[in-house]
């Protein structure tokens, strides 16, 4: 299979969907501030936190527990309890450590979209980030489907995460172009059929969509 990932490869006149992660593409990974923070409120060793913060993200990010379960588990994970308010306290240091937006990128969406250019979202997102980006983010209207993990039952790298976008989006897996800025995800895309771009910057991936600077 030919992987949009190989520098060979021809870019593409006609992309089809576009289907866009958000995290390390649209909007950035967690802020360094906002990770001290949040390693700071739990209490106790970064590393061991940031084992159970990451460890036990899947089911949170695929709408299983919600962010006080969540919470309530890495606690446990811990060997220690967290009270209501400081679970509501990281609940709220969390989302703000995702908050933070590529501007330039937001910028080629909106491009692409007022060109006609079909574009889609997945994102791996626990309920409350998607309703504090839904809030806060005109742009997510540009998407004809927003494919959040906690709302689809299906987070990446799993195979149901791309299979429930064809679905949603009635798109033959050649038809759609999947960008992500992370490896594993681009690789379970690939293995369902969609054809895959490695995120790197916003200059690259205009070549690949073959946009003007």
């Amino acid at each position: 299979m030919t992987s949009m990932n190989d520098p060979h490869h021809t870019p593409e006149a006609n992309p089809g969907v576009v289907l866009f992660d958000m995290f390390g593409v649209i909007a950035r990974h967690q802020s360094e501030s906002g990770k001290e923070r949040l390693a700071a409120l739990a209490g106790g060793p970064a590393p061991a936190f940031w084992d159970a913060y990451w460890g036990l993200r899947q089911p949170y990010d695929r709408g299983d527990v919600n962010g006080i379960a969540y919470w309530k588990r890495v606690a446990d994970a811990l060997g220690t309890a967290f009270d209501d308010a400081r679970v509501a306290r990281l609940v709220e240091a969390d989302l703000a450590s995702w908050s933070g937006v590529d501007d330039t990128m937001v910028a080629l969406v909106e491009e692409l979209a007022a060109a006609g250019q079909p574009v889609a979202l997945l994102s791996n997102i626990p309920e409350e980030l998607a309703a504090h980006y839904e809030e806060r983010h005109s742009w997510l209207k540009h998407f004809q489907v927003c494919a959040f993990s906690c709302r689809i039952g299906h987070a990446k790298p799993e195979p149901g995460a791309y299979r429930w976008c064809l679905d949603a989006l009635g798109a033959e897996p050649g038809r759609v172009l999947f960008v992500d800025d992370r490896e594993e995800n681009i690789r379970a895309a690939e293995a369902v059929g969609v054809r895959g771009h490695l995120f790197t910057t916003p200059a690259r991936l205009r070549e690949v969509l073959r946009l003007g600077a």
